[in-house]
């Protein structure tokens, strides 16, 4: 059994123009970015490039007719480098732009189209939260189809990670809560995960170590940009570790669940993760309480200083300092959707599913959306 892999080379560098000195960014390179990252980061270093804002192309989450308009548009340029500077659309998008990218980019996602790399990509990540630089895993919302879905192949690999702590410094403060709290749920579920090994697991348990401990610190501090700017290196690097050990171990069911209502109500990622997150657990532990969700379970309590049967409780009343947990009606789900998104889940998530700490049965993922509801 493979124990670990990392496939992109790792850089650190404190800051983009320290980068930029490295890896000299010219006319044979395409950045993708957003505009509010371009300007304070690299518009004062005069650097002659072809620049595309993902904006322009729709705001959000990654979704097939972005890819599609932006694959057009690079078609303009000649050159051999994609610099992903941004968070996990961008990124995501750009590990589908260094395939040979189809008329419609669906098709590689449903398999009728074989991933092929032709460019080389450098992912520069600017939240802590999807540790996308070191895993193959693209997301994106398939409009056709009305269905989150997931292209997981060795050509979706960015060939460089460049982690740069500044690239944090103007994070909104919703952005970083979900962001961080995603980093925190890929550990948590990779740590639980059939397929994972002492080495994942080692990646696992400092990225929850870091991040909830990094959590406690910005709450005390008063829970904004200032009592978390210290902390923005550990927050980048706890989301690189949680994403080496997803990336081996996989996520698992609040994912899967997760992707339900990101997809039909555009939930932010992160949020949406966030409100499935206990609720999975407890199911676990109805199944099978004795395993190593228990040793979870105590991890949790120790950093919180709770007794480890009001766990949940109290990650629940923890994490709320930072993100809220409501019912599911509220984004827009129905009654009718409980039956519906547990369908889909079924049929679109078994990369997911398969990761699971215990199998999940129909009635009972249907019973998780139903409590959620």
């Amino acid at each position: 059994m493979q124990a670990l892999r990392v496939v992109p080379k790792v850089l650190y560098f404190d800051t983009f123009k320290e980068f930029n000195e490295e890896f000299k960014i010219g006319k044979r390179d395409v950045l993708v970015t957003n505009e509010w990252m371009y300007n304070p980061y690299v518009a004062p270093l005069d650097i002659e490039t072809n620049v595309i804002y993902q904006e322009k192309y729709g705001t959000g989450e990654p979704s097939d007719e972005m890819i599609d308009a932006m694959a057009k548009e690079m078609k303009q340029y000649d050159y051999d480098r994609i610099i992903a500077f941004g968070g996990g659309t961008i990124v995501d998008i750009c590990k589908v732009l260094a395939l040979d990218v189809p008329e419609k980019s669906v098709d590689l996602f449903t398999g009728a189209k074989t991933p092929k790399k032709m460019k080389q990509l450098i992912v520069v990540p600017t939240t802590c939260g999807t540790g996308s630089e070191v895993t193959n895993v693209a997301i994106a919302e398939l409009k056709s189809l009305h269905t989150k879905k997931g292209l997981a192949v060795e050509e979706t690999y960015a060939d460089m990670a460049v982690l740069i702590p500044e690239s944090l410094q103007g994070l909104p403060d919703k952005v970083f809560a979900t962001s961080s709290v995603d980093a925190l749920i890929h550990a948590i579920e990779s740590y639980l995960s059939p397929k994972a090994s002492p080495f994942t697991e080692m990646y696992s348990l400092k990225a929850i170590e870091m991040i909830m401990e990094g959590y406690k610190k910005i709450i005390e501090g008063g829970n904004n940009k200032e009592a978390r700017t210290p902390y923005l290196k550990d927050f980048l690097l706890a989301s690189n570790y949680a994403g080496i050990a997803f990336g081996n171990a996989g996520c698992a069911a609040v994912h899967a669940l997760s992707y339900s209502i990101g997809g039909a109500f555009h939930v932010p990622h992160g949020e949406a993760n966030y409100q499935f997150f206990t609720e999975v657990f407890k199911m676990y532990m109805k199944k099978a309480p004795g395993g190593k969700i228990a040793q979870a379970n105590q991890i949790f309590a120790d950093i919180l200083g709770c007794d480890v049967q009001n766990v949940y409780q109290e990650l629940d009343r923890f994490l709320g300092q930072l993100i809220a947990k409501k019912p599911l009606k509220e984004y827009g789900m129905t009654e009718a959707q409980i039956d519906e998104f547990t369908k889909l889940t079924v049929e679109n998530q078994q990369r997911l599913l398969a990761n699971n700490y215990v199998f999940l049965t129909d009635e009972e993922i249907r019973e998780i959306f139903a409590n959620l509801y």
